[in-house]
């Protein structure tokens, strides 16, 4: 069975919004499969901004991403959940990737091309959205999810990387909500 690590990027600490109830209703559906699951709430983590190349190339300096670090080791399989804001991640979320991803563990690059030290690993990225999901991904081109599967994540190792897009959130209507919930559990479920 795999080791599934949920990474919830909405920055709200308080929780209850939407992207937290699909991160529970995987996390339910790989419980009941038998997963192994681990969770890291970005709201709820303290660690600072990097703002120079010095800092993003010494050693971690925070406990909180040193433990998620070590769960992003220990995990089979990454399911990470964010809100769309202003067509890309939230920044609290961008900056926690900045923090987990450094040189020497998420790549090595003392040699010519990059080495992925992250390979092995497995990903599915859930965006939640006002806008249609359609619209995002072809007339907006999805430049923002495209960018955390191929320079970021692919840039690591990690693949295959899958994509769930869910449109028109606030709008969508209680009986679609509940779709994605069944859908979300049923991939928790599958380690997918």
């Amino acid at each position: 069975m795999p080791h599934v690590a949920i990474i919830q990027g909405h920055p709200d600490p308080a929780g209850g919004h939407y992207g937290h109830a699909l991160a529970d209703a995987y996390a339910q559906g790989a419980a009941a499969a038998g997963h192994e699951l681990r969770r890291i709430e970005v709201a709820r983590l303290d660690f600072p901004v990097l703002r120079t190349q010095a800092e993003f190339e010494q050693a971690v300096p925070v406990a909180d991403i040193r433990n998620a670090q070590d769960t992003i080791l220990w995990a089979d399989h990454l399911v990470i959940l964010y809100p769309l804001w202003l067509g890309t991640m939230p920044a609290l979320f961008k900056a926690f990737l900045e923090q987990v991803l450094r040189p020497g563990f998420a790549f090595d690059a003392s040699t010519r091309l990059p080495r992925k030290l992250l390979k092995g690993r497995s990903a599915r990225i859930v965006v939640t959205m006002g806008m249609p999901a359609l619209a995002y991904r072809w007339y907006f081109g999805a430049h923002g999810l495209r960018n955390l599967e191929r320079n970021i994540l692919g840039f690591c190792g990690i693949r295959p990387i899958r994509a769930s897009l869910i449109g028109m959130v606030d709008a969508g209507g209680v009986a679609r909500r509940a779709k994605w919930l069944a859908r979300l559990s049923v991939l928790g479920r599958r380690g997918r």
